[in-house]
């Protein structure tokens, strides 16, 4: 299993918007073949700020998810709300106290 952690910083004036998008994709990329959790946090300190954290079954699984007809469409779109440039980066998971 593998983590995807996104960081994006958003333009003012688009923090609803794409708090509205996600909303309504989420289940979509949750869905995705791999996929097993999707969660999004916004900054305590900054609401610009989001990060994404997404479990994967295998890389291979991200990497078709990048590639789909749902990430083109939806990534050009969330990419053009942004004032930073995104940060990504992807993890193994190697321990978890719940």
């Amino acid at each position: 299993m593998i983590v995807r952690i996104v960081k994006m910083h958003f333009q003012e004036n688009n923090v609803a918007t794409f708090s509205a998008m996600f909303e309504d994709i989420k289940k979509e990329i949750r869905n995705q073949p791999g996929c097993t959790l999707l969660e999004l946090y916004q900054d305590a300190n900054d609401p610009q700020t989001f990060f994404t954290y997404s479990y994967w079954n295998s890389e291979t699984d991200l990497n078709n998810y990048r590639h789909s007809a749902l990430f083109q469409e939806i990534w050009p779109k969330t990419k053009a709300m942004f004032d930073q440039k995104p940060t990504a980066h992807t993890v193994n998971k190697i321990h978890s106290l719940t």
